[in-house]
C-alpha cells in the first residue's frame, strides 16, 4: 500500500485531470508508441499554438478519472501508451492537430478516441470533427446562407425600381421631343 503522501498526489492528479476533462470542450487520447522525439516535439509546438493541453497520462489514474466523471466507455482505450490532447476552449483544436500528424506519411500516432462537449467519441467522430471546417468559416457560412434571401429580396425590388425610372424617363424624354417639335 502506498504511503498517505504519494497517495494524496495520486488523488490529486486524479482530481485534475477529472475537472480538465469536464471542463474540456474537446480532448483526445492518443497511441504515441514509435513516434520519434522530432515528431513528438513538433507535435507538441503545434498543440501549444492551438491552444490544447498536450501529456501523457497514466492509464489506471485516468481510468479513475473517467470513472469518477461518468465517462467508464473509456475504459477499453485506456491500455498501452497514452497521451491526451485537451481544449478548454475550442471543440475542434485537438482533433485537427492530432488527425492532422496521425494522417503525415509514416506517422506512428493513432488517435484512441474523442470527448466533446463532455460527450465520448470513437475514432470515426474524432476524424469527422477534425475534417469540420474553423468555427469562423462555419459561422461565416451560416450568415451567407441566412443573408442570401434578404440580398436576393433587395435586388428584385432594386430591379423593379430601375424599371420604373427607365419608364419615367422615356416618358419625360418622349414629352420633351414632342414639346420642342
Amino acid at each position: 500500500m502506498p504511503n498517505a503522501k504519494v497517495l494524496s498526489e495520486k488523488q490529486a492528479i486524479v482530481a485534475s485531470l477529472a475537472e480538465k476533462l469536464q471542463n474540456a470542450q474537446g480532448a483526445v487520447f492518443v497511441d504515441y508508441s514509435g513516434t520519434d522525439v522530432a515528431t513528438d516535439t513538433e507535435m507538441r509546438r503545434a498543440m501549444r499554438n492551438a491552444g490544447v493541453d498536450y501529456a501523457v497520462v497514466k492509464n489506471t489514474l485516468t481510468r479513475f478519472a473517467v470513472d469518477q466523471i461518468g465517462m467508464k466507455e473509456l475504459d477499453p482505450i485506456l491500455n498501452g501508451p497514452t497521451a491526451l490532447a485537451v481544449c478548454a476552449s475550442d471543440p475542434v483544436a485537438a482533433a485537427k492537430v492530432v488527425c492532422e500528424y496521425a494522417d503525415k506519411k509514416d506517422s506512428k500516432i493513432q488517435v484512441k478516441a474523442g470527448i466533446v462537449d463532455g460527450k465520448v467519441i470513437d475514432v470515426e467522430g474524432v476524424k469527422a470533427l477534425a475534417a469540420l471546417p474553423a468555427k469562423e468559416v462555419l459561422i461565416a457560412q451560416v450568415l451567407g446562407t441566412m443573408i442570401a434571401p434578404i440580398t436576393g429580396l433587395a435586388n428584385v425590388l432594386n430591379g423593379n425600381i430601375r424599371g420604373l425610372a427607365v419608364v419615367l424617363q422615356a416618358i419625360v424624354d418622349k414629352k420633351n421631343e414632342e414639346g420642342a417639335a
